[in-house]
């Protein structure tokens, strides 16, 4: 065996082509042990952690965080220490490294439109840069097939075929999901610093959230591109002394005009352009990364792959009764124009030419973030009553804000919806993404003056906008899908 290991960046069970780092939970001079956290890794979906292959001194880091590696690229090098607990040779995890040549038996990928994805993805690291598994082990008929490579995968306990999940770890002496950690790089928040309220010490969602609210554990400004809640941040709190108040309170004065001058270090600590380029720009360019990344990609391949066509009305909600909740009536009203109309609530494939109806009716709901966004599923919503999609509802944003959303829930749903009206706007021209055939926008409700018997009367309104594939359905199909809702979304309760 080599005494030196490279080891690649494998594909974290999304497809994706690359994944940024978060944080290293080690650093270059570190001695690591088999199965050990050794990073956190953010995809388009979730922040994962990624195990060590081996035992040994780490001697490379393939980036900082912030970065972005790319799938099969360079992730660490390690020079073994045979003194430490290393993966046998023949050791049987269940699971192949799939370093450029997937076994025949291998599962076939899933696509957007997948009905059955794996419902908790676990980390199995390869340093051939292979595919993270999902799921149940293999079958012990494929023991046999998988065991002469096996020995190249990690993620899996030394002593059974148990294989490892997120969970908390310590880093610099603190106790946080990888999910926790991103969120306070996210709002510059100290870990060591934030009073941890989960179990055996283990700092939550929520105790990030109430230090970015009372400010009580922000970063201080002179410790770019530490880790958080490592040795860094922790040496500068006892060195670097208290910021003084912001120049923008203090009179500028000639030599203040200098010190005002912009930094030569971007917020992640590296070089800037400090001279225009030759036409002129504001701002520093930057990669987009984890959602927003993954959401450019969705977007472009939606563009090249659907003819979309949109329809607006307005939809009267005058006779409605207190107390209906809007989401819940768009969500009933789009299930009546399914049933309606089945040919809206369906995938196509436009290669093939083929296309699949639904009897079920599973909605798609638009999630704005500051990451991005999410497209979390709302699964049989035919069968659901007012207080159940409610529920629903609720449970999805809060899984989408918390990124602690199951991938399986981010894909297979049957049609979307985008209530963008609850911020702005009146009618739009959304997006249609691929398998599905036909998304449903709603602005912001407003009053309009409508004509009726004797004089006129100030009714309230809500602008519907209707996108669907034309190559998947006809012009005839989404209007009456269009007024099926607005017939529905009338009436009084």
């Amino acid at each position: 065996m080599s005494n030196t290991k490279t080891f690649l960046l494998p594909d974290l069970g999304e497809g994706l082509p690359d994944a940024t780092i978060v944080e290293w939970s080690v650093k270059v001079g570190d001695t690591i042990r088999l199965d050990e956290a050794l990073v956190s890794m953010e995809t388009a979906k979730a922040v994962v952690e990624v195990p060590s292959p081996v035992s040994g001194k780490v001697t490379k880091l393939g980036g900082a965080a912030g970065d972005i590696v790319i799938t099969g690229a360079m992730l660490a090098e390690f020079e073994l220490d045979p003194s430490l607990p290393q993966r046998a040779e023949g050791q049987d995890t269940g699971h192949h490294h799939g370093g450029g040549h997937a076994p025949a038996t291998s599962p076939p990928s899933k696509s957007v439109g997948s009905q059955d994805p794996a419902p908790d993805a676990k980390v199995v690291a390869s340093d051939e840069g292979g595919a993270i598994a999902s799921g149940e082990a293999a079958p012990q008929t494929r023991t046999e097939v998988l065991r002469e490579d096996s020995g190249t995968v990690v993620g899996a306990m030394q002593s059974s075929d148990a294989v490892r999940s997120e969970q908390a770890v310590a880093v610099g002496g603190v106790r946080a999901m990888p999910a926790v950690r991103a969120l306070a790089r996210k709002h510059g928040i100290d870990l060591s610093l934030v009073r941890a309220t989960g179990g055996d010490g283990v700092v939550t969602m929520d105790d990030v959230k109430r230090a970015a609210a009372d400010g009580s554990a922000a970063l201080l400004p002179s410790t770019p591109g530490r880790g958080v809640g490592g040795e860094g941040s922790a040496q500068a709190r006892h060195s670097t002394p208290h910021p003084e108040p912001s120049s923008a309170l203090r009179a500028p004065s000639p030599e203040g005009r200098r010190e005002e001058q912009r930094s030569t270090l971007s917020q992640a600590g590296k070089p800037m352009r400090t001279q225009p380029p030759g036409v002129a720009a504001s701002g520093q360019p930057e990669q987009l990364k984890g959602v927003r990344r993954n959401m450019a990609r969705v977007m472009a391949d939606a563009h090249a792959k659907v003819v979309p066509t949109t329809l607006s009305d307005d939809a009267d909600i005058h006779a409605w009764a207190p107390g209906n909740d809007i989401t819940g009536r768009l969500v009933r009203a789009i299930v009546a124009a399914c049933k309606a109309v089945p040919a809206l609530n369906a995938w196509f494939d436009g290669e093939q030419l083929m296309r699949t109806l639904h009897p079920h009716v599973d909605i798609g709901i638009a999630v704005d973030t500051d990451d991005g966004l999410f497209v979390p599923a709302l699964r049989n919503a035919d069968v659901l009553d007012a207080r159940g999609v409610r529920e629903a509802v609720n449970r999805l944003r809060m899984q989408v804000e918390d990124r602690s959303i199951p991938a399986s829930e981010l894909a297979g749903y049957t049609i979307s919806l985008s209530n963008f009206g609850m911020f702005a706007g009146r009618y739009a021209t959304p997006v249609v993404v691929p398998p599905t055939v036909a998304i449903v926008a709603a602005g912001k409700g407003r009053h309009q003056m409508t004509p009726v018997m004797g004089g006129f009367e100030s009714h309230k309104v809500i602008p519907l906008s209707l996108t669907f594939d034309h190559r998947a359905c006809t012009g005839g199909e989404a209007a009456r899908f269009l007024k099926t809702m607005i017939d529905d979304l009338a009436r009084a309760s």
